[in-house]
This record gives C-alpha cells, sequence and structure tokens, in this order.
C-alpha cells in the first residue's frame, strides 16, 4: 500500500464536535478509500487489522483509529508502531461505536469510505474489490463483503444482513459452512457495520449513524434509512473479511442484550413503515415465543445467553431495555417524522422490498 503525502497528517486528532452531513461531500480524489477502525481496549486485535490493510494490492489507502477511550495501552501501540501512517483519533472515553465512526467519517479524505471492527483481517484484495463493486452500481450507498469466521475460515459470519419484521437484523448466512452458497454479487437489505464500504452521496443524502444507540444495530438504522431514501445495498462475495465475531464484548454480553433489544425497538419505530410497525408488536410475541422455546431446549441466542448467566437474568434485561425504549420513544417518534418525510419510495413500495429481504421467526430466535 502507498501513502499519498496528504495522508501523513497530525497523528493525534483530539475531540471534534459534530459537523453537518454536507461537509462529507468534499474528498481527495488521489486517496481511493479511508478505512476507519473504531477501538475499544483492543490493542491485541489492532496489529492484524491494521496490517492487512496495509497489504491490501489497491493503492492509496488512508488508515484511521477512532480510540474509544482505551486502557490497555492500544494508543501507545499505535504511535509507536505505525506512526504517522495512521490518523489516530483519541476520545477521552468511550462515546460508542456510531459516535466513534462519525468522527472518523468526518475527517476521511478517501472516496470511498470503509468502516471496520477492529477485530478483523482483511483479505488482499477485498478493497480493490468493494471499489470496483462500488464503480459498476452508483447506486449503492452500501457493498457489503462476505464476512468468513476469523477462526475457522470455512464458516460464514455474514454476508450481509436479513431483517425480521420487528426491526431486529441478523448476518445472513451466520455459521453456515461456505460452500459458495453466498457467491453471487446480488442485493440485499443491509449490510454489517462489521466491515462494509460506504458511499459519501448516500451519508450526504440521510445522514450519519446514529449515536444516541451507542452500540448495535447502528448498520440495520442507517440501512433502512437508505432503503427508504431510494439507495441500494450490494453483496460483494469476492471481497473477503475474516471476524472475531463478538471479541469486544462477548458474545452473549448482558450489555449487549440489553442494546440490542433497546435499540431495535427505537430502529423499528424511526425506519419500518407504517404496516409493518403496525404489525411488529405481533412479530415480537412471536419471536418472544420461540425466544422462550429456545431458552428451555438450549437453543439459539437466547437459549445460549440463559445457559451462560440465568432465564430470569434474561427476562430481566428484556424488561429494562424495553422500559429504556419506551422512555426515549418521543424522540424516536419525533426522528421517524423527519426519516418519513425523506424517503422517497412509497409506503407501498417499502413494504414490499423488506418483506421480500424478510427472515422467519426460526431464523432469528433459534439458531446462534
Amino acid at each position: 500500500m502507498r501513502l499519498m503525502p496528504g495522508l501523513a497528517r497530525a497523528q493525534v486528532t483530539m475531540y471534534m464536535p459534530a459537523a453537518h452531513a454536507s461537509t462529507l461531500a468534499t474528498y481527495d480524489p488521489r486517496t481511493a478509500v479511508s478505512a476507519i477502525i473504531v477501538n475499544w481496549n483492543g490493542r491485541e486485535h489492532l496489529e492484524t487489522c491494521i496490517e492487512s490493510i496495509r497489504q491490501q494490492t489497491l493503492s492509496n489507502i488512508e488508515i484511521i483509529v477512532v480510540d474509544n477511550g482505551s486502557t490497555d495501552a492500544s494508543v501507545d501501540f499505535v504511535r509507536a508502531r505505525f506512526g504517522a501512517g495512521v490518523v489516530l483519533i483519541e476520545h477521552p472515553s468511550n462515546l460508542g461505536y456510531g459516535r466513534a465512526l462519525n468522527d472518523g467519517i468526518r475527517v476521511a479524505v478517501g472516496r470511498y469510505l470503509v468502516a471496520l471492527n477492529n477485530d478483523v483481517e482483511v483479505a488482499p484484495t477485498c478493497f480493490a474489490a468493494l471499489v470496483e463493486a462500488a464503480d459498476r452500481y452508483p447506486n449503492a450507498a452500501f457493498c457489503s463483503p462476505k464476512i468468513l469466521s476469523f477462526f475457522d475460515r470455512s464458516v460464514i459470519d455474514n454476508v450481509g444482513h436479513l431483517l425480521y419484521l420487528d426491526g431486529l437484523s441478523r448476518g445472513r448466512g451466520r455459521l453456515e459452512p461456505d460452500r459458495g452458497q453466498y457467491d453471487c454479487s446480488d442485493e440485499i437489505v443491509g449490510p454489517s457495520g462489521c466491515a462494509v464500504l460506504l458511499r459519501r452521496a448516500m451519508l450526504v443524502d440521510v445522514g450519519l449513524f446514529d449515536e444516541k444507540l451507542f452500540a448495535y444495530c447502528e448498520d440495520t438504522d442507517l440501512g433502512l434509512r437508505a432503503r427508504l431514501a431510494g439507495w441500494t445495498c450490494r453483496s460483494v462475495p469476492q471481497a473477503v473479511v475474516y471476524h472475531k465475531y463478538s471479541a469486544s464484548t462477548t458474545e452473549y454480553s448482558p450489555l449487549k442484550a440489553f442494546l440490542v433489544e433497546r435499540n431495535r425497538a427505537w430502529v423499528a419505530v424511526k425506519c419500518l413503515p407504517l404496516p409493518l410497525l403496525l404489525a411488529s408488536p405481533v412479530f415480537t410475541a412471536l419471536r418472544l415465543g420461540a425466544q422462550a422455546f429456545g431458552v428451555v431446549s438450549r437453543r439459539g441466542a437466547a437459549g445460549q445467553f440463559a445457559a451462560q448467566h440465568s432465564p430470569g437474568a434474561l427476562l430481566a434485561i428484556l424488561l429494562r431495555a424495553w422500559w429504556a425504549a419506551l422512555r426515549g420513544l418521543p424522540r424516536a417518534w419525533r426522528e421517524r417524522r423527519m426519516v418519513q418525510r425523506s424517503r422517497r419510495l412509497s409506503v407501498l413500495d417499502s413494504t414490499r422490498i423488506l418483506w421480500r429481504y424478510r427472515m422467519g421467526v426460526r431464523e432469528i430466535a433459534l439458531k446462534e
């Protein structure tokens, strides 16, 4: 990878206030991609992640690391190991995944933006394949790579997302053996935020990641907002990423369970077309029934969570999440009005699209 002279900027950029999304239209045409890595106490992952970006066949890549108040010497490591080859943004505390991505996006100079978790390794031709697809499909807001398990590279982590009709999303193909069944580059409902190419024009159009979600479901929220505005999402299986699933929080973390359920409700209120929003309590009831069966039978994420903690702990987390979601409902409803005013698809067309890419209750509730 060759760094352009303009990329050797100040090594540390301190906390910056929010900027209007329209400023994102400006970029350096010499820089093909800005890779934005969000880090929180991920020192053990950073060298693999950054080195894999430095080994890309695509030239002229800017690397940005946004550190969310790490206490594990992540910042010192990046400074010492990569110097001016990495633009480093330091947050004084953990401000959340969406905030970190947004601050990285605001300083990025690349024509395209690639959001990355710190616990990924990027295959050498990945960025070239993503850029080629983005150039070929100018209406694609997102280009989503094929993401495989870091530890067993014959197993799929996800190839984009599927949507359950109460606003919850899940990786398409998650934990399936990779037999090439997703190797067709096609349209999908939305990307996984762990590794995705973002188009600047889409961010100017619909805005940045929702920082109030803090962590989880930001990708679903932005993906649905872009969908309603008429953008698409492309699967690019020729671009491959390897992911250490939930390495930052552990897979069955109580905090993760709380944030996913709370944020899912807010995303549904903000983004679902009215027919699906009205029907979403029914879909949630079906999901909860299936998850209750999963707890009893030790199947799915709910069953594994209950095995590691307890059924009572899971119920308590759900109740806390619903109470928090309810308290945030007025704000979510105000944001819904803005989102729905900016949509370009009719209610019928947007409902049809989400129905087409829906997943069943067994997929969401009874698979890990």
